[in-house]
């Protein structure tokens, strides 16, 4: 009866590593939307820049101010993703890291 409480018991922490790591694969997937998310501002003010010669500020600006403004949200948004990923991928590290502390025959699968 020992045994199959220990097996059960390995059993039920193995399922809990599974799900912290879908997590922080989860924020993983987070934090490159983060960065595909920011980079778009990136690109739109570079065509921008770059075909700055073909037009005047004052002639587009009540098209250009409205497309900056967005591309500053998605900046801003990109920056919020990327920081909320990281801190939570190092927050499931240390939650792993404890239960490998805790769980001495895990550390050994996990390495």
């Amino acid at each position: 009866m020992e045994k199959s409480d220990s097996q059960e018991l390995d059993s039920i922490i193995l399922n809990e590593i599974q799900l912290i790591l879908a997590e922080k694969r989860t924020s993983l997937s987070v934090m490159r939307t983060g960065f595909a998310v920011f980079a778009l501002p990136l690109s739109v003010l570079s065509f921008l820049i770059a075909t700055s010669n073909y037009y005047t500020f004052s002639r587009v600006a009540s098209l250009l101010l409205p497309v900056l403004v967005l591309c500053g949200f998605l900046t801003v948004l990109g920056f919020y993703l990327v920081f909320r990923a990281i801190v939570r991928i190092r927050h499931f590290e240390r939650v792993i890291n404890g239960m490998k502390k805790k769980h001495s025959g895990l550390a050994q699968l996990m390495e």
